[in-house]
């Protein structure tokens, strides 16, 4: 398979990026020193690039996050919103607006993003980073109705936050309790191959339960 990762980079691109390519399929990651996801021409550049060389994806692991949040409600700065605007929204439009037509050429392609129970129910002082999660949710849910009837599917998979190895080395006494291990997404992101696309499309699964 041909898997695309973005934030591939990160701890978290770089754990999926490493489970596909042991399970033998060729991972493509993309961070922003490879390709600028706010540039809406860049990202349909890369899109074509890849629609040449391989005619498909079959996997599309949008992993561009990012947190800013406040003590209160009335301290919520504007400028955090216009931040997580750009990392968590206008890059999974880009993304998904250039890719949707790769997807629909796999035989099972899986669009997937990182969402958080904050989505469900912000904080006070969180108003800035759960709204741009839902609204990130938002637009998932529209690719899947646009990939309803092929064999992809667009999936959000929900945490309450992720953690490594590297956050456990540097708080040994943390509990992190109820946090996802980025290996375990991975492997959850993994699973959805072994699900019926129209099984999963669409829809939340939430990985703290």
């Amino acid at each position: 398979m041909i898997i695309l990762v973005t934030g591939a980079a990160g701890p978290t691109g770089e754990a999926v990026s490493q489970y596909f390519a042991k399970n033998g399929h060729t991972v493509i990651g993309v961070d922003k020193a490879d390709v600028d996801l706010l540039d809406r021409a860049a990202v349909q550049d890369l899109a074509e690039r890849i629609a040449q060389e391989h005619g498909h994806v079959d996997g599309v692991i949008h992993l561009v996050g990012g947190w800013r949040g406040s003590s209160t409600f009335a301290e919520t700065s504007l400028d955090d919103w216009n931040l997580l605007h750009d990392l968590l929204i206008r890059t999974l439009q880009h993304v998904s607006l250039a890719f949707e037509p790769l997807l629909r050429r796999s035989d099972n392609g899986r669009f997937v993003i990182v969402s958080a129970k904050a989505a469900e129910r912000p904080s006070a002082g969180g108003a800035a980073y759960g709204a741009a999660k839902a609204a990130a949710e938002a637009w998932t849910l529209s690719l899947a109705d646009a990939l309803t009837g092929t064999p992809s599917a667009a999936t959000i998979l929900v945490v309450k936050a992720l953690v490594n190895d590297a956050m456990r080395e540097a708080k040994p006494d943390a509990a992190f309790r109820g946090f996802t291990d980025v290996n375990d997404l991975a492997a959850a992101i993994g699973g959805l191959y072994d699900r019926p696309a129209a099984e999963i499309n669409g829809t939340r699964l939430d990985l703290t339960s």
